[in-house]
């Protein structure tokens, strides 16, 4: 009987874990879509943020960035960055040089954003530099196809979450290190199809069938010798 209420506390604690962890990563089933008093605010804190010389190219990414935010349906997102660097760094005309190559730069960038980001239950599932520049297959005759540098894949459990990555005033310092560094495409996606590393999966599986044996073995033992002992 002592065990039985014990593993019903254990089973207990373990249910309000994964409860916790799945709000954190889904927050939208508490906090809902973004209102338009919130998308305002975040875009006039984004857009003092955003380091851009060319006034009519900052206007066409935030006029994008507040149509995808009004669409808002709550959900996680996954947000493509597709990236290509620089031969040198673009400093603009009286701006504080970086001093550092556009790839150093752009590291920087992703280590310290994700400081910001992870709290807030963001995630990269997947990175990586494209080093066979020359295997890349553009299927298409725009040169604006080919030649990139780097993929990343970041998780986020919002739109809010990006909005209030990019609107952070920790955030502002850090931003041109990716802008003076690398032109990049920023493709949000749905996520509709997201598989786990199979790798993973199948520890995870072979896992629990082991503790789950040893659990089955253990109690049929505890039965054995309590029919034994009567």
């Amino acid at each position: 009987m002592r065990n039985s209420a014990f593993m019903a506390r254990f089973g207990a604690a373990l249910g309000l874990v994964f409860v916790a962890v799945y709000l954190w990563q889904t927050p939208g089933i508490i906090t809902g879509k973004l209102a338009k008093p919130e998308i305002d605010t975040y875009l006039a804190a984004a857009d003092k943020n955003l380091e851009m010389p060319d006034p009519a190219l900052k206007q066409r990414v935030m006029q994008r960035l507040r149509a995808w935010a009004e669409a808002d349906d709550g959900k996680p997102f996954y947000m493509l960055n597709l990236m290509r660097h620089f031969p040198k760094l673009v400093e603009p005309q009286g701006a504080a040089p970086l001093n550092m190559t556009p790839q150093a730069a752009n590291t920087y960038y992703e280590d310290q954003a994700f400081k910001l980001l992870l709290p807030n239950a963001g995630s990269a599932p997947y990175g990586s530099d494209i080093r066979f520049k020359d295997a890349l297959i553009p299927i298409g005759t725009d040169a604006s196809f080919d030649h990139w540098s780097r993929m990343l894949l970041v998780r986020y459990p919002n739109r809010r979450a990006f909005l209030q990555l990019v609107s952070d005033p920790r955030y502002a310092p850090l931003e041109p290190y990716k802008l003076r560094a690398l032109e990049v495409l920023l493709v949000p996606t749905d996520g509709d199809l997201v598989l786990p590393d199979l790798r993973l999966a199948t520890g995870a599986v072979l896992l629990l069938a082991f503790l789950g044996m040893g659990w089955y073995r253990s109690a049929r033992q505890s039965a054995v010798r309590h029919d034994g002992g009567n």
